[in-house]
């Protein structure tokens, strides 16, 4: 774990980051609205975002060198399926179950997953065990997720 001084700043983009994917999902679903096709509404977002990411790239000169680009571990690319898979998923579902109940699934599967990779070490994250602490945590957000979904 990185010393308290360089983990907070990490911590609040982190926050910020979690601010933006119900307001993602909510403004993606209303395109999915409008446009009457989620899969549309997911095209323009990966447009835009394509976009965007590209200026910043070459805004800040850290774009890599070509040979940078190997396969010598292919899996590590399937990121760009996941997001997709979210991106298409949330887009979808949000306006069928709310944003709320379905970003706090998303919410559930992370922590889970989180905690999967970690106990592992998968894809090299760093080993952090589970442990019954972790365990606690995770069905304490379940049964969170279950509360804020159940209507009152």
């Amino acid at each position: 774990m990185p010393n308290q001084a360089s983990f907070l700043p990490i911590a609040a983009l982190m926050f910020l980051t979690g601010i933006g994917i119900p307001m993602m999902a909510a403004f993606n679903a209303g395109l999915g609205q409008q446009l009457g096709s989620p899969v549309a509404a997911t095209f323009v977002l990966f447009v835009v975002g394509v976009a965007l990411a590209g200026v910043i790239l070459l805004a800040t000169g850290s774009a890599p060198d070509i040979s940078r680009f190997a396969f010598d571990r292919p899996y590590i690319y399937f990121g760009a399926v996941f997001i997709l898979f979210y991106a298409l998923s949330i887009t979808w579902a949000a306006p069928r179950i709310g944003v709320g109940n379905a970003v706090f699934f998303v919410l559930l599967g992370q922590l889970v997953m989180a905690a999967v990779i970690d106990h592992f070490g998968l894809w090299g994250a760093i080993k952090s065990e589970i442990t019954a602490r972790r365990v606690s945590g995770i069905v304490i957000m379940a049964i969170g997720v279950y509360l804020a979904k159940k209507s009152a």
